[in-house]
Parts: C-alpha cells; structure tokens; sequence
C-alpha cells in the first residue's frame, strides 16, 4: 500500500517538476532580455571612503557612509576564500550561476516548511541581488537572480564574481566587504587575521545582524564553528587545524573601529579640506590622503596630552562620581540597573565605565560594562582616600557611576575622572612647516573644538621672545643691562589704567642682564624693554613672525603676552628662531591621490635654503636660541635638563592668575608647543604654571620623539664675535684684565663670563641706560587686557 502511495507522489512531483520547468522556461524567455545589462559589475566601481594616512602609512581616519576597503582577489588569503565557499557556495567553481541540486534541496525544505524558508542563492545570485535586485523572496525576484546569475557567469571569470562578492557584500556595523570587516570586528587588514577569524567572518553574510559578534558572542561563535565543520568536511583543513580554529580565543573590538593611530582632530582638519576642494564626492570617491603626520610622534603625543591631564587631575583631587544608582538586592535586578546605567556611557580616551560595587579605604570594588569586576587597591586609592573611607563629607558608596582605567606595564586598576580642563601639542618641522604631530584636545568625540587651530588664548611669558628679538634689532646685546626695579605706569602709558607690573615672585633684583631677564622670566624687565623700542615698533616687527597685528593692541602688556595666539600660530614662529631666521607655512596634506593611484594634489612648501623667505637677521636667530638654552638649563624650563640634551632651547609662559599655561621649545629640527587651560578660561590653580603643567607634557613627547636622534646644535653664523665680560656688570674685560683678575683665580671661564654680540655693535663699555625711553605712540583707543605673569623660577 504504502509502495502505491510513493509511486503516486513520485509521479505528481515529476508532473509539477515539468510543468514547473515549462513554467519556468516561459518565464525565463520574457524575463532574460530584460534583465540589466552588466556595466556595474564589468566596470565596478565601489563606493569607497576617504581614508587619511600618516606619513608612514598609518590610518588615522575614514570617512563614508560606507567603511569599505578593496581588495583584488589575488590579495585575498586563501583560507578566506575557502571560509566563504565553505559557508555560502561550495560548488561555487562548478556551477554555471544557479546550483541546481542546492535549488532542489531547498525546494524539499520549504515544501515540507509550507513556504519559502530556506534560499539555494550560490556567491553568483547573491552578486546578482546586491547589485541589481531587491531581497523580497517571491518567484519573479528568484527566476530574475538566476537568469542573472547565468548572465554573469558568461561573461565574467569564477575569480572575477568571487572578487566582486567579497567587496560588495554588506557585513553589519557599516561594513562593506571583508576587507572593511576585518578591520571593524578585528581591528586589522585581512592578511593579518588567523584561520578562526576568516571564520567568523564568513558566518556573516547569512544574516549580519543575527550573527554579529559585537551584539551576539555565542551565536557568532556557533555560526564560525558551523563554517570551520565545513572547511574540514570538504577537506580545506585538517583535524588538528580545525581544532585549533575552534579553540582559539577570539578578541571583538566592542566600539566603532580605530584607526592605526589617533589623529582625529588632524584627520577633521584635513576631512574640511578636501570638503571645500571636492564637496560630497569625497566620501564616495576612495581618496587616500598622505599627511605629514608621523606615527611614534602623534602616538607620543597623545600620550603626552592623556598623562599630562591625567597629573593634573591627581594634583587637584578627585572631583566625586559622575551619578549614583541604586543596587536592588535581587540579583538580575542589581544586574539589569547596572547595564541600564552603563548602557548610554561610551569609554573615553582609556576611561571606561564602571559602576562601584563596594567601597572602603582599603579596597574599590567595580563592575564594568562588559560584566568584568575590577578591584582598585594599594597606591592606586591615594588619590581618592578621602571619598573611599567617607572622609569630609564624601562618599564613595555602592552605586556610584564612575570611570576606571588600567596603568602600568603591569596594568593595575585605577579610580579615574573624566578631565574638565583640556591641553593641546602641536609639532612641526621648522625646516618645511610639515606638521609631525597635533592632539586638539583630550578626546575629539567628547568636544570637536580643535584647540590648535580655533583657541586664541593669552600665550603669557611665553611670547616674550619675540619683544626680545625686536630690541636686538634696535641695538640691544644679551648684555644689556636694564633695571629690574618696582616700575608704576600711568593710565597715559598704558592706554587703560594705572598698572604696577610685578615678576611672578614679588622680588626685584636691580640691573640685569636681558639674558638673565629671559632666563628668570623677569616681567619688569621685559615691559621696560617694550618701553625703550617702543610698542609700535614691537606690533609691527611681530609680523615677520606670522602673527596678526591686531590681535596685539600696542601698549605695554603686549611685552607680557597680553595679545592673543594659537598653538599653530605660536609653533609657526618659534619655528623662525629654531631654522635661523627662516619663515614657513604649516601644512598639513602632503599628497592626495584618487582610487586609482593616481595624484590629484601635493604640496609644495616652503623650505630652508629654498624658497623660504628669511625674516630676521641669523644673527638675532642665534642669539635667541642662546639665550632661550639658558632658559632650559638653568631657568624657568630647567626641568628639561631631565632629557638628557643639551640641543634644546624653549620658553615657559603662564598668565595672569594661571588661565593658560605654555611651554614652547624646539631642537633645530622639531618644534613643539603644549598648552593648558579651560575652554571657559578659569585659574588652573594658585601653583600651576608653565613650568608645572604644560612643560612636563612637552618633556613626555619630546622625550619620546628624540628616542636616538642624535643631538645637534646650531652653528654660529657670520657676523658674530664672543667676548669676556664681568657677569655683574655686562661690560667687556680685556685680556689683560680677564687673565690677571678672573682666569688667575677661577682657573676657568664659565659661560656667564662670555657673551655674544652683532660684530657691528661694539660690546657696551657700561651699563647701558634703557631704564627710561620711548614708551610708544598711543593712538588706539585705551582698552584694558589681561596682565600676564611669568612662572616661578625653578
């Protein structure tokens, strides 16, 4: 009986299969000559982001609607190839375009399933859906893939659709392709990826979104173990392969992907760039910027800029948890209110999320938001003593939302704060302007505010070379005496009110050398130098430097930085005291090429001993260097004698009640410029300075940036004679005078008893009167400015 029945179903399934195929035959031939014609495929153009490179080759940037990232087939590691085949098509090199026992096979199922539940797409129809069709399952949708699919097949190589499949194919988290997958999930290019992680990724394609590991671990994991069961059925890979495979321990980036390097802020700059040349059409077109930016140094800055934050914040306490929760008693309650407050919090820079578990002064207990307990102990709880035992009033109880972060070689947990002030560096060649290194804030996703190029701030002390370039030029020597004395200007002079400006410390010390007065910072000094060239003068010598004129009224606080910079500004015209007297734009966009490799833009700066406009005398550019060594050696910068060098010349800076802090320095070939302050400017506190916030930063990047540069120093131009003077007077000793009353008795000359001087400026004989003079033609209307004040000397 039952043998009559199967002969009976046999037969109504051959009667529908050929009616079924008849069907389909007459559907074929109204539909075949209508399908598409195969441009997209045969001239495939992706749409492909910008991506930014550091000069070494680094990305530090993409920009699309779409990550994605080509890859020719020949470049494809082979066990991807075969992870694919193995979980989508593994008759893929024999087929003609549709799999025919895959299609009868799925028929079965979805008979059986009452409806159309199971697909038999091959790589080849799924080409044909992504590029010309839609994902609804209906019949006409199915015969228009498989007609297409042979459409394709005719006309392009097994290797060809292969290729194309790989690129075109959507992987979730905004990845296109599985070059762009690997660096999303993986965080690396494809060829770096083992066995396990081709896997993983070939288990995408069937359903992105269910088998997304950033959302769904076990599943993810159960579909790469399917793909590798595959591999080894169809003898891609051994035992002992397929076992380590599924053994190893695979590492899900959980955020957006990273670039090699963080450059966002510099990445931004160059993103507006390209946006103004080419408009919408570089987030589509595959443009590949080459920087100037060089890797070791944009990541030792960063570092830099995070530590020194990070100081800050351990010199001023900790400022108490973000938010506090309630812990139900209930277990999957505490859990569910724990991921609830999490939920919405992203990691900042190395800051991540955590809600406190327990507290006492001996031990931190916090949970993050991956379910991971983190135990904060030992030294780590100095910092945050007082809130951890409920001392003065704080409390650090169960529930409070806070943020963690490990340190060390050894990595430790550490009870972190998200920063309220913020910092920035700016690196540069002073040979070409090539900007090396730039951090416009602690973290770009947090304030997009670029403080290198958009902050203008009082750059303080750290401005006052330039006074003291222009008074070389008017006949002043580092020798020049000038008198460090309680000083009282009128309304008159200064064009607002009566000021008595005062060195940072309160102490006067009677005539200097100007050496002596840059090397300490002297403020008395400095506007007393303005007064004798005149503020005018001063405003208008500024320029050779690159700054505006108008942002530095002509009155006598401009000789204390009461004017206003930018980072940039301020490494552009270090950078003329750093190359001997040159001139040079900054830039940042080296080359620009298409999808092509072909070069659509490059730079053409300006370069020392080419076509860089010199600016000031070498002369002058030497003597500054001189004496803004000392600065380094033994003023207000001393701290840098830490590195080692003796190559390194710079200026601190600090304003009035401490809204900025500056350190600007450079070697002949690296200038670097560090801030410190608050967007909305406030004291960073009574003892913050130059020399306490912003040049430890400066010391933390150059000390890694000069890592085995060989030191150089700067060679004396023409033009310039050294002479033994008397230290305290500035006045020039004969021979006769140096050998009988200072070499007999010291036995040595110390570089305070030379001095170097414009060969036509004879050394002065006495101590030149500069304690009056001109103090400038006011005609501006009077407006009031800050009054800068220099650092503390060490």
């Amino acid at each position: 009986m039952f043998s009559k029945w199967w002969h009976y179903a046999l037969a109504l399934i051959v009667s529908l299969g050929v009616v079924g195929t008849a069907l389909a035959g007459l559907a074929a031939a109204l539909i075949y000559p209508n399908l598409p014609p195969l441009e997209a495929l045969t001239d495939y153009k992706p749409k492909l982001p910008l991506r930014i490179f550091t000069a070494d080759g680094a990305l530090i940037g993409e920009f699309g609607e779409e990550r994605r990232a080509f890859i020719a087939i020949d470049k494809v590691p082979n066990y991807m190839k075969q992870a694919i085949i193995a979980a989508e098509d593994e008759r893929f090199y024999a087929h003609g375009g549709v799999d025919t026992l895959g299609v009868l096979r799925a028929a079965g199922s979805n008979l059986l399933a009452g409806g159309a539940k199971e697909g038999a797409s091959t790589i080849t129809m799924q080409v044909a859906r992504n590029f010309f069709l839609s994902n609804e399952k209906t019949f006409t949708r199915k015969l228009s893939e498989a007609m297409l699919a042979m459409k394709i097949e005719h006309n392009l190589s097994k290797d060809k659709i292969l290729e194309l499949y790989i690129n075109q194919i959507y992987l979730g988290q905004r990845a296109y392709g599985f070059e762009a997958a690997a660096r999303t999930y993986f965080g690396k290019p494809m060829h770096e990826l083992s066995l396990a992680e081709f896997a993983m990724l070939a288990g995408l394609p069937k359903a992105p979104s269910r088998y997304n590991p950033v959302v769904n671990f076990p599943r993810a994991k159960a579909r790469q173990e399917y793909v590798l069961g595959r591999m080894r059925t169809l003898k891609f890979i051994g035992q002992p392969t397929w076992q380590a495979a599924v053994k190893q321990k695979l590492v899900i980036r959980q955020t957006r992907p990273q670039a090699d390097v963080r450059a966002d802020y510099a990445a931004e700059m160059v993103r507006q760039t390209l946006f103004e040349k080419y408009g919408e059409s570089i987030y589509s077109s595959g443009y590949k910027v080459v920087t100037t930016l060089q890797r070791n140094q944009q990541t030792a800055a960063n570092r830099a800029v995070w530590e020194g934050i990070a100081d800050y914040d351990l010199r001023h306490g900790y400022r108490g948890p973000e938010k506090q929760i309630s812990l139900p008693a209930d277990k999957a309650q505490r859990e569910a209110a724990i991921a609830s407050a999490l939920e919405d919090l992203a990691p900042v820079s190395d800051m991540r999320p955590a809600v406190v578990l327990s507290a006492n002064a001996k031990l931190i207990r916090a949970q993050l938001q991956d379910d991971t307990v983190v135990d904060i102990s030992g030294n780590s709880l100095k910092w945050v003593a007082n809130w951890a035992a409920g001392k003065k009033g704080r409390q650090l109880a169960p529930g409070a939302v806070v943020r963690v972060q490990a340190v060390g070689s050894k990595p430790q947990w550490r009870l972190a704060q998200l920063p309220e002030v913020e910092a920035a560096l700016v690196a540069l060649n002073p040979k070409d302007g090539a900007i090396t290194a730039l951090v416009g804030g602690f973290d770009f996703n947090r304030n997009k505010f670029n403080r290198v190029t958009q902050a203008w701030r009082q750059p303080g002390s750290s401005f006052k070379p330039f006074i003291y370039s222009a008074a070389l030029e008017k006949g002043y020597t580092p020798a020049t005496l000038i008198d460090d004395a309680p000083l009282s200007l009128s309304a008159e002079e200064t064009g607002s009110t009566v000021w008595e400006p005062k060195n940072y410390d309160g102490s006067t010390s009677g005539p200097v050398r100007m050496r002596t007065a840059l090397t300490k910072s002297l403020n008395l000094v400095s506007v007393r130098i303005l007064q004798g060239i005149g503020p005018n003068y001063a405003r208008d010598y500024i320029r050779r430097f690159g700054f505006d004129p108008a942002r530095h009224p002509p009155y006598l606080t401009m000789a204390l930085g009461a004017g206003s910079v930018t980072p940039l500004q301020m490494a552009t015209a270090y950078s003329v005291f750093a190359n001997g007297g040159f001139s040079v734009n900054p830039y940042l966009i080296d080359k620009v090429f298409d999808k092509d490799g072909r070069l659509l833009m490059q730079a053409s700066p300006q370069r020392v001993g080419g076509n860089a406009p010199r600016v000031i005398d070498p002369r002058n550019a030497w003597l500054m260097t001189s004496m803004m060594q000392d600065v380094t050696r033994s003023g207000t910068a001393a701290r840098a004698g830490q590195l080692g060098r003796s190559d390194l010349a710079g200026k601190t800076g600090t304003t009035n009640d401490a809204l900025d802090t500056w350190f600007a320095g450079y070697t002949p070939d690296l200038v670097a410029i560090t801030w410190m302050g608050y967007d909305q400017p406030r004291s960073l506190g009574r003892r913050e300075t130059g020399s306490q916030s912003a040049l430890p930063i400066w010391m933390n990047f150059m000390g890694t940036s000069l890592k085995g540069v060989p030191q150089k120093s700067w060679a004396m131009p023409g033009g310039i004679i050294s002479v033994k003077i008397n230290p305290a007077t500035g006045t020039r000793l004969s021979d006769t005078v140096w050998d009988t009353l200072l070499g007999t008795a010291l036995g040595v000359e110390t570089p305070s008893m030379v001095e170097h001087f414009y060969q036509e400026f004879p050394p002065p004989a006495a101590p030149a009167d500069v304690w009056g003079g001109d103090s400038g033609d006011f005609t501006e209307p009077a407006e009031p400015f800050g009054r800068a004040e220099a650092e503390t000397p060490p």
